[in-house]
């Protein structure tokens, strides 16, 4: 069977994430959406997303394809239902649609017409930005069950001090040493040719993902992914980093998600918890205002090729979207559009010229290629962002 992604109505929600990748593409607990579903079903997948992200992420579709909603994460009930799937049934959880059998010849989908299967069992779903950080623990779990079974982790150096050492698994080539790790709350998953760094402290749940690494004193508590060739130091509670992002120095990031090839600089911080103990409320997208997340403890979603300045501080509830470079220090506001340059004193528009200037600099630094694609994705957001910038 020829399985398919797509994005469903959460994507917007999902933003600025969602911008630069379909939803499919987003990482919680050990891998990203997309990985979670391939290792279940055994077979690649393909995507139906935005036009503009389309060629970096096409979609493959033969006679008999099966539909799945990227926003829920793969368990073995559903999997069971999803494989079973024949032609014209849809499955569904509550009042979303979660997957359905679609032939290549059908320009419309008639549900009416479809036998409804009802999936009643909870099931892990991202639909917002927060979902990201406040559900990792869960999927952490799920991810490490999954990708260790069966297999025996690397031995672990001596030099280390380890509590719960059956749950702490060491993938291949990756290097430990002089480390405190306690998995009693949560496993620590330390993948391939990855490292920490003498002095590191770590309290599970954690997913250090391949070549990434932790520097000398981190403290990471509080199911936190750092992704594929992340780098972090300081005090990281309780938040995702998406690959090839830099948090490498003093400095508290908590309730975070950051995309991919950002940067925070040397003792930038952020606030997770408002003075007055409120709810925390986020930039909507959709609404194009703030909407009340039902959390106390939220802090800073941050999109792709975002970089802040040394001494930045954070506001509680606080969204960077794609291209930002905040180099004032200081506070910058609660929402910064997409390709805005300055910070506490006030933004600018970022221009495309300089942003990319940057992101190939970046990039090349590890070994990574910035594409015709990559240009085009950016230049697309750049002009649908436009309207929330002031110049």
């Amino acid at each position: 069977m020829n399985y398919i992604l797509f994005d469903g109505a959460a994507r917007t929600a999902l933003l600025p994430f969602t911008y630069t990748r379909p939803v499919a593409e987003i990482r919680i607990g050990i891998l990203t959406i997309r990985e979670k579903w391939e290792k279940f079903l055994g077979s690649t997948t393909s995507t139906i997303t935005e036009d503009y992200l389309s060629d970096k992420f096409p979609m493959v579709e033969l006679e008999e394809n099966v539909m799945i909603n990227s926003s829920y994460l793969p368990n073995s009930s559903l999997v069971a239902l999803i494989e079973n799937l024949k032609e014209n049934q849809v499955i569904y959880h509550k009042d979303n649609i979660v997957a359905f059998f679609a032939k290549e010849a059908q320009e419309e989908v008639d549900f009416n017409s479809y036998e409804e299967i009802f999936f009643e069992e909870d099931v892990l779903t991202v639909e917002k930005t927060w979902d990201i950080f406040s559900k990792n623990e869960a999927a952490l779990q799920a991810d490490f069950d999954l990708v260790t079974a069966g297999r025996k982790s690397a031995a672990i150096s001596k030099t280390n001090t380890l509590i719960n050492p059956d749950n702490i698994f060491i993938e291949e080539g990756a290097k430990v040493e002089y480390c405190m790790l306690n998995a009693t709350k949560g496993p620590i998953y330390v993948g391939k040719d990855a490292e920490i760094w003498e002095g590191a402290m770590v309290r599970g749940p954690l997913a250090l993902c391949n070549n990434a690494v932790i520097k000398m004193g981190a403290k990471i508590y509080g199911a936190t992914t750092i992704g594929p060739y992340g780098k972090v130091c300081g005090e990281v509670s309780n938040s995702v980093i998406f690959g090839y992002s830099s948090k490498g120095h003093e400095g508290y990031l908590g309730n975070s998600v950051l995309g991919e090839w950002c940067n925070i600089g040397a003792d930038s911080n952020n606030s997770n918890l408002k003075n007055n103990y409120a709810k925390v409320r986020l930039w909507n997208y959709d609404s194009e205002s703030f909407e009340q997340t039902g959390l106390q403890f939220c802090g800073l979603m941050m999109g792709d090729h975002s970089k802040s300045a040394i001494n930045t501080m954070f506001n509680t509830g606080t969204v960077v979207g794609v291209n930002v470079n905040i180099y004032v220090p200081g506070f910058p506001r609660n929402f910064v559009p997409s390709f805005s340059w300055g910070g506490a004193s006030g933004f600018t528009t970022y221009g495309t010229k300089k942003a990319f200037e940057t992101a190939k600099i970046m990039m090349a630094r590890r070994n990574v290629e910035f594409t015709a694609e990559d240009e085009a994705i950016l230049t697309h957001v750049f002009e649908e962002t436009k309207k929330w910038r002031k110049d």
